[in-house]
């Protein structure tokens, strides 16, 4: 005999606080928070209709996605921009993804030659900005950029190191996306082509060096002095 299923359910402080913390997410990620604005949680609390402690919950998560920052006795705040804090970040993703880059490109077999492809289509047919002035960034560019970039490095084979991967992705998000606004003469379209093309070439070598230098473009526009 099949189980009734209650008309109504309330829903379980674990289901508010991963509601919470998606909404504050891609706030976040939209820019609705500067860098260094504050995260109250008893404003976020009454924003969002639930208890201080569903927001604290979603609050952690988001510190430990590299999303927030807890600070000493006032509470939490979106990460403040840190020419040196984007170095670093910087410096432990080229130090990383290029050493992952050339295991895929030694391990990869033809799957992972066919999904880099597929995932380098999408990503060079998908606007990076959105409206009628360009004025919105592409929440479907971001995705279709963290994929290429991911796929790139699945051939590796190895799980914990892409989580290492997933970690750094998200820490440096925010600032990506500011260098995509601060620079945007950059042609990434010929830098994510010529990725590819190396990649797929079994091309460790210039791989890798490509890599290197896409990453560290994206860190020179936040460190420089805007202007």
């Amino acid at each position: 005999m099949t189980p009734r299923i209650p008309a109504t359910t309330e829903p379980t402080k674990q289901m508010l606080s991963e509601r919470v913390y998606a909404q504050l997410r891609n706030a976040i990620m939209r820019g609705e928070y500067a860098p260094s604005d504050a995260l109250k949680p008893q404003d976020l609390a009454r924003q969002y209709g639930v208890s201080l402690a569903v927001v604290r919950e979603a609050l952690v998560r988001l510190v430990g996605d590299g999303l927030a920052e807890r600070l000493t006795n006032r509470g939490f705040a979106v990460p403040a921009v840190s020419a040196h804090r984007w170095q670093q970040i910087g410096e432990a993703r080229r130090t990383i993804e290029p050493v992952l880059l050339r295991m895929s490109i030694e391990r990869g077999d033809v799957n992972w030659e066919a999904d880099v492809r597929a995932a380098h289509h999408r990503l060079a047919r998908t606007p990076l900005f959105t409206g009628q002035d360009g004025e919105y960034y592409s929440e479907e560019w971001a995705e279709a950029h963290r994929v290429f970039h991911r796929t790139l490095l699945e051939g590796c084979g190895n799980p914990v190191l892409l989580e290492t991967f997933d970690r750094l992705w998200v820490a440096s998000e925010l600032a990506r996306r500011l260098a995509a606004r601060r620079a945007p003469e950059r042609d990434s379209i010929d830098e994510h082509r010529r990725l590819e093309e190396a990649a797929l070439a079994r091309d460790a070598d210039t791989a890798a060096d490509i890599l290197t230098r896409h990453l560290t473009l994206t860190t020179a526009a936040l460190v420089e002095p805007e202007g």
